[in-house]
């Protein structure tokens, strides 16, 4: 079995106590220039818990590892892993079922200073 790290460990167990299927969860660890990396998987479902509104919850788990790598005197860094079959940065070209819609132009514009 792989060697195990307090880092590694702490997100495991993190996530899986947020996520609804915590059996998909992965962590694997890796060290590069940049000091720790750690990629996280999850299923695509719970990306949303993971993520959390406007990356609240990333940002909270990213926090709490800088912690953890300051008690092991090492840079922990979080990659967060797209899951296969995402949606999430593909926009729909226009002409593919979408209309493309210009924002409205004010029809009055001030002119008088009132």
């Amino acid at each position: 079995m792989a060697e195990r790290f307090a880092d590694q460990e702490f997100l495991e167990y993190l996530v899986k106590s947020i996520v609804d299927t915590p059996e998909d969860v992965k962590v694997e660890r890796k060290i590069d220039e940049m000091g720790v990396l750690l990629s996280l998987k999850v299923n695509q479902k719970d990306m949303g818990h993971v993520v959390g509104r406007q990356g609240a919850t990333a940002k909270s788990i990213r926090s709490l590892l800088r912690i953890v790598g300051i008690k092991n005197n090492a840079r922990v860094n979080l990659k967060i892993e797209e899951p296969e079959g995402s949606t999430r940065g593909m926009t729909p070209q226009v002409g593919q079922g979408e209309q493309h819609v210009e924002p409205e132009q004010h029809a009055e514009t001030q002119t008088d200073g009132f």
